[in-house]
């Protein structure tokens, strides 16, 4: 996964756990994360480690045209 900018991760977290109909918990237990892991990615407040991307970027995969799309979007 190329790098991508703190603020795009707020954005592309977001819009997945949107697209996926998830609230931040739920998010973070598909992720196998903490809360407060996703509340922190939304808010700009940190990024995720480079194992928690390769999880995401599995998610985008899995969730496939509309994680295509965002993939496009964010890392493209």
């Amino acid at each position: 996964m190329p790098a991508i900018e703190q603020s795009e991760i707020a954005y592309l977290v977001r819009e997945m756990r949107q697209r996926l109909e998830l609230s931040q918990a739920k998010f973070a237990t598909k992720l196998g994360v903490s809360f407060g892991s996703v509340n922190c990615w939304e808010n700009g407040r940190t990024k995720p480690l480079p194992i928690a991307l390769k999880q995401i970027e599995y998610l985008l995969h899995q969730m496939g045209e509309p994680g295509k799309a965002l993939l496009a979007k964010y890392f493209w």
